[in-house]
């Protein structure tokens, strides 16, 4: 009897260290949007470390093939694919023809966005359209291609990219903050109907990452040396990238790189008047300094 419990707790064991030591991106297939730079690069580079086969999507197409190179040349399995996240007809192909070959499509990143800074009445109606069009219709174009395939898999995970922007009501980037919220409400509901076919759906939220998203918005009224003087440096977008794989590992419904931005979130629901006042209060002086 003693000889069988020790033999029986050793395979106990090894069978737990196996599991432990099991990375579930391993010859998984993901489609990253935005895959070119910033967090999507970074979130590119992690998922093909990790075995993961990785379909880089951009509309940059000498950032996309020198990603997909350096991921290629360090050992990884990535492709890239020039794509406009406005472009339904291209989103869909993108997915059937990944599915198609790999025999599935396991997880999707709609990552790609962009940000145009103004006051809400200095926002043209051409800037409304361009960053809803990019940011929120091409979320929902991932999500309207994928997803059927998913709930016919019964399986899969798609992960929208919105920002601390879709949780606070943040001033100075009007349609910015419009669509990501959009961004946030699309997840949480996807979330709650795709459990019942067994597809996983996650919203990441970052804080102050160190991307391009800042140096290559589009400034209206503001001064954009003064405002970015103004920002915190950030956190890199390999850290970005490494939390938002381990929540998306844990199956986490929100997911807020760096992880000590969530206490906003929460002080911005349990105190939403707070938040507002100080809001406010900020904005007129970010304006008297980035105006002048």
């Amino acid at each position: 009897p003693g000889r069988w419990r020790t033999t029986t707790w050793a395979i106990w064991r090894k069978s737990c260290n196996a599991l432990r030591n099991m990375d579930i991106f391993t010859d998984k297939t993901a489609i990253v949007t935005g895959g070119a730079s910033g967090i999507g690069r970074a979130v590119s580079q992690q998922l093909a470390s990790r075995g993961a086969n990785v379909i880089l999507a951009d509309i940059d197409t000498e950032l996309l093939q020198e990603t997909a190179k350096a991921i290629n040349d360090a050992g990884g399995k990535a492709r890239a694919v020039e794509l406009d996240v406005r472009d339904f007809e291209a989103v869909k192909k993108l997915v059937e023809d990944t599915s198609s070959e790999f025999g599935r499509l396991d997880y999707i990143f709609n990552n790609a966005g962009i940000a145009i800074a103004s006051e809400a009445h200095e926002h043209t109606y051409e800037s409304w359209r361009r960053v809803i069009d990019i940011n929120l219709n091409g979320v929902i174009n991932g999500v309207a291609a994928a997803y059927p395939l998913m709930v016919e898999q019964g399986s899969g995970h798609i992960i929208n990219t919105a920002s601390m922007a879709g949780l606070l009501p943040l001033t100075g980037e009007i349609s910015y903050v419009t669509s990501k919220h959009g961004i946030v409400g699309l997840s949480g509901a996807l979330r709650n109907e795709g459990a019942a076919h067994g597809v996983k759906v996650s919203v990441v939220c970052p804080g102050f990452i160190r991307t391009n998203i800042y140096t290559s918005a589009e400034y209206i009224g503001i001064y954009r040396d003064k405002l970015l003087r103004l920002f915190p440096k950030g956190t890199s977008p390999e850290k970005t990238a490494a939390v938002i794989l381990a929540d998306v590992q844990r199956n986490r419904a929100v997911i807020i790189p760096p992880r000590y931005m969530r206490p906003l979130w929460w002080l911005q629901r349990l105190a939403p008047g707070l938040v507002s006042r100080v809001l406010q209060v900020g904005t007129k002086y970010v304006l008297r300094y980035a105006r002048a």
